[in-house]
């Protein structure tokens, strides 16, 4: 422990001298109010102090006193379902303690409950050797969550002593005679956010995240373990795709992280989430849910220790064999509070102004996501996917944050402003965005459904693409210039965009679509260009096809309406479909031979 004094107070950023014993990252007791900060920067026996509470009041002379540790988390039973700040304190019962709605200064709350009792469940017996990493016993969290009991880093040897039985986290549970002697463990352990946890092998993920938003799971899809970039100007979206991918993707655990985003977003999830039902467990999605609330009027310094603690916790449960998906809604407002801080270091800015680190910070966060072996003598397998959301002022993509994003994630969901405006959600761009995952993805799927899924995909956005080319042309000279092949191509680009890529997150059925309805969806579709043509080929003009085949478009288009345990229909429709067609070209076939004669 290192004694000091403040020298200056400049918002957040606080100096004391005095501190030769201190080390970068302590956390120190500030001022008479001992307020929690962090040492971010020494020169000679001056400290630059990160505060993470509001500093107004602290004057110099007040004393400093480091603790001698990181900034760390509590990682334990009692976890799951709650809400903490950007330091990992419990807001519920913080609020409670100081009996106000109010973030109270200088209040020291442990972030998880010592008083709660857990049943521990041992699965080790006196006797057994146990590394790092290997679980020691269970604990029923939630209905859904059964939480891990680990041996901490750093500790193996054998078992000495251990029992089921009702513990609080800071009874001794199991010991373990190590090589310097006996060590005495609990349920909890402590490891510093910005530190990533160990893990044997990062593995190439290949298993795609479903998330049942279908312009996502078909055209840009993303892998458990692998990292997406959600940028999109104000209006487009973002916080709603983070919210229905929080809600549906089938991970066993969700970490959201509200990073400097307006509180009523955070407000909307605590009062979402609770009453939603989980489509995998069918129980509560808050319990398989951590939430962690730094918005935008809590103080700029926690901010930018929010995300590591969202990703430190996410370690924590990928290293007990869980998939994990963790939301950072939005890392534009971690960068400002980066920006922030660096300006009142009087740092070297670099680009607009961020710091010149703020590529390899954003790099050592994504990096920190993906599939691995966990550490330890049994084979877990456990996996983080990471999806950010990015800010950029006035929707353009090329700023800092975003382009520095890009440069790391492999998926990119480009929000677009015009979709939005149409009212067509989620407006994820078809042009722009990209999934390099597509291909793994794609050789997954066609394994699963026994179906060619990966050409299938290709050949939509091939219509797309082109239906993109003929609007310039239609702009121009009008509809009427284009063959009937290309206007038949219009059409069913416009039933790709508005009947399967347009989806409402407010509609009981339509706000999440299974796999196996996504692949009927999309066949029905493909199936009505393949045999429309086919049409076509035989004889049949385009308009009569249009006009003969309205009923049946329109059932099509009602198809993303269709339950998911009522899914024979759409085979219905698809049938329903090809009769009409061969009726029109058996019709059509008559009348050109009438005319000939």
């Amino acid at each position: 422990m290192s004694n000091g004094k403040i020298v200056k107070v400049s918002g957040p950023l606080v100096m004391a001298e005095g501190m030769e014993n201190a080390n970068i990252q302590d956390l120190c007791q500030v001022g008479d109010m001992k307020l929690v900060g962090e040492i971010i920067e020494m020169r000679n026996d001056v400290a630059s102090i990160q505060v993470y509470e509001e500093t107004s009041g602290i004057g110099p002379g007040e004393p400093v006193v480091t603790t001698g540790e990181a900034l760390s988390v509590e990682l334990g039973p009692g976890i799951i379902s709650q809400m903490f700040d950007g330091i990992q304190r419990p807001l519920d019962t913080f609020r409670e303690e100081t009996e106000s709605n109010y973030l109270v200064r200088g209040v020291n709350i442990s972030p998880l409950a010592r008083e709660k009792k857990w049943d521990f469940k041992a699965t080790k017996v006196v006797g057994d050797k146990v590394e790092a990493g290997d679980i020691v016993g269970t604990v029923q969290e939630t209905k859904v969550i059964e939480h891990r009991i680990m041996v901490p880093v750093g500790v193996s040897g054998t078992i000495k002593s251990i029992q089921d039985g009702s513990y609080g986290l800071d009874d001794v549970v199991y010991t373990v005679e190590t090589e310097n002697g006996l060590k005495e463990l609990s349920m909890m352990q402590r490891w510093p956010v910005r530190r990533g946890r160990p893990f044997k092998q990062k593995l190439n993920p290949s298993t795609p995240m479903l998330t049942g938003q279908r312009v996502i799971d078909t055209f840009f899809p993303i892998t458990k373990g692998g990292a997406a970039a959600v940028p999109g100007p104000f209006g487009a979206g973002k916080t709603v795709v983070q919210h229905q991918i929080a809600k549906f993707s089938d991970v066993d655990l969700v970490v959201y992280v509200g990073c400097g985003e307006r509180g009523n977003e955070m407000t909307d999830v605590l009062n979402e989430f609770p009453e939603l039902v989980d489509p995998n467990t069918g129980e509560s999605l808050m319990e398989r849910t951590i939430l962690i609330a730094n918005t935008s009027n809590m103080p700029v310094a926690a901010r930018e220790a929010s995300i590591y603690t969202g990703i430190t916790i996410a370690e924590y449960f990928r290293d007990m064999g869980y998939s994990v998906a963790i939301m950072a809604d939005s890392t534009s407002r971690w960068a400002e509070a980066l920006r922030e801080m660096s300006g009142r270091l009087e740092e070297m800015p670099g680009d607009e102004g961020y710091p010149a680190y703020l590529g390899s910070r954003i790099a050592e966060y994504y990096e920190r996501a993906g599939r691995t072996l966990s550490i330890g003598s049994e084979d877990r397998e456990g996996s983080i996917t990471a999806i950010g959301a990015v800010s950029p002022p006035g929707g353009d993509t090329s700023e800092p944050v975003t382009q520095n994003t890009l440069r790391v994630v492999k998926v990119y969901w480009a929000l677009d402003s015009s979709l939005a405006q149409r009212r067509h959600f989620p407006s994820v761009n078809w042009l722009t965005s990209y999934s390099l995952y597509l291909t793994e993805v794609g050789k997954y799927m066609n394994q699963e459904l026994e179906e060619d899924w990966a050409k299938m995909v290709q050949h939509s956005m091939n219509i797309l693409q082109e239906e993109s080319g003929l609007e310039e042309i239609v702009r121009l000279v009008g509809i009427e210039s284009l063959s009937e092949k290309d206007r038949l191509t219009m059409v069913i680009a416009e039933s790709l965009r508005e009947d399967y890529l347009q989806q409402n997150a407010f509609d009981d059925i339509d706000t999440y679509t299974s796999r196996e309805k996504q692949f009927l969806m999309l066949d029905l579709i493909l199936s009505f260009e393949t045999e429309a043509r086919e049409a076509m080929k035989l004889g049949a003009y385009y308009q009569e096809l249009i006009d003969g085949t309205e009923k049946v478009r329109d059932k099509i288009a009602r198809a993303k309406s269709i339950s998911e345990d009522n899914l024979a229909d759409i085979t219905k429709i698809k049938d329903e479909m090809k009769k009409t067609i061969h009726e029109i070209v058996a019709v059509g076939g008559m009348t050109q031979n009438a005319k000939r004669v």
